[in-house]
């Protein structure tokens, strides 16, 4: 009896050794900071790879808003002032969802806390309440902030603002409304807004997709699915095109600026100008460097890909740890920067469970 219990004792201990080995692993997928239970999601990389992240305030495991890494550590920034989480909320972060880097080395940080009405993670049922949003231009020769934009028309009862980039040529910022599926077109003088590709094909998340993890489909304790509409995002480092995608779609879209930046087309004669670049499966941030690539993170099968000048989809790196990856900052030192939210790890998804992987980590690779 004892010999039997002692093989059912070695063969469960085998099976969970077996369950627990890492499917994917590359070697070329380095660490660069770790956070705890905190959830980093912007990463951006200035052109003196200043390395900067950012958290959303998730309550009791907050600490700041937005850092910068310095040998593996970090420091509140711009400073400790804005990082404060009392007062007036036009002057500290209140929920910091995404970071950028324009070309004249200017920081971008887009604070956003959705309403029930406008999040991606749907609404309660309630009425939807007011959502917050904000804008912050960083100066990173002076470490100080040079304007704040805060969206004043903006329909904050249903707008997402998810994502930002800007173009320093045309004087815009261009932000992606899950909540209202559309794109933001953000006048970077007047701080008025237009809110363009409202609901078009392009723009909307496809019902029929599902996102699925090693065979189970996320979705809450009512089996409704996650979904989101337009999210991801990148412009060109010419400024001349601008691709998005919703997370619940296949193809990746992009449409030339100069139209975005056209105030008298119509919806349905911007949407005429939008190009579908094709299949690439469930992705999240993207991000377009020198060379004319653009890179999208794929939490379905644990890589980051890219999609290279020639049209060709091709994969930089694959490997277990890279739990909804999501966004990416690119050095010149030759790497790729990003973060892992391990959303779809949360007790939300997972019946109560919650099956995150600790700690929290930024890493990076090498470019191709």
């Amino acid at each position: 009896m004892k010999q039997i219990l002692s093989l059912i004792i070695l063969a469960a201990t085998m099976f969970n050794a077996s369950a627990q080995t890492p499917k994917y692993h590359s070697d070329k997928l380095i660490p660069v900071a770790t956070f705890g239970d905190r959830r980093p999601i912007g990463v951006k990389v200035s052109s003196n790879n200043r390395l900067f992240v950012s958290f959303p305030n998730r309550g009791a495991s907050y600490k700041y808003g937005l850092v910068e890494i310095m040998n593996g550590k970090e420091t509140p920034f711009p400073d400790d002032t804005w990082n404060l989480t009392t007062g007036d909320n036009n002057k500290h972060f209140v929920n910091v969802q995404d970071l950028y880097i324009d070309i004249n080395d200017k920081l971008w940080v887009l604070d956003s806390k959705p309403s029930s009405g406008g999040s991606i993670f749907g609404n309660d049922g309630g009425t939807p309440v007011q959502g917050y949003f904000k804008l912050v231009k960083i100066d990173l020769k002076t470490n100080t902030v040079d304007k704040v934009y805060t969206f004043d028309d903006l329909n904050k009862a249903h707008s997402g603002l998810n994502d930002i980039r800007v173009d320093t040529e045309k004087g815009l910022g261009y932000l992606s409304d899950p909540g209202q599926a559309a794109i933001v077109v953000l006048d970077l003088v007047s701080g008025k807004t237009r809110s363009v590709l409202k609901k078009q094909s392009s723009t909307l998340a496809d019902t029929n997709v599902v996102l699925k993890y090693d065979g189970v489909e996320m979705r809450d304790k009512d089996g409704k699915p996650f979904r989101s509409n337009v999210n991801g995002i990148a412009l060109t480092k010419d400024n001349k095109f601008f691709y998005f995608k919703p997370i619940n779609q296949e193809h990746l879209y992009r449409v030339e600026t100069k139209y975005l930046a056209d105030t008298k087309l119509s919806d349905d004669e911007l949407s005429a100008k939008v190009q579908d670049m094709g299949a690439v499966g469930i992705t999240h941030g993207l991000e377009a460097d020198r060379k004319g690539n653009v890179y999208l993170t794929t939490s379905i099968d644990y890589t980051i890909k890219y999609i290279s000048p020639d049209g060709k989809l091709n994969t930089l790196v694959q490997d277990s740890r890279i739990i909804w990856p999501d966004s990416m900052g690119i050095g010149t030192d030759g790497y790729l920067y990003f973060s892992c939210a391990q959303l779809n790890r949360d007790p939300q998804w997972n019946n109560g469970q919650d099956k995150t992987e600790l700690p929290y980590s930024v890493y990076k690779v090498k470019l191709p």
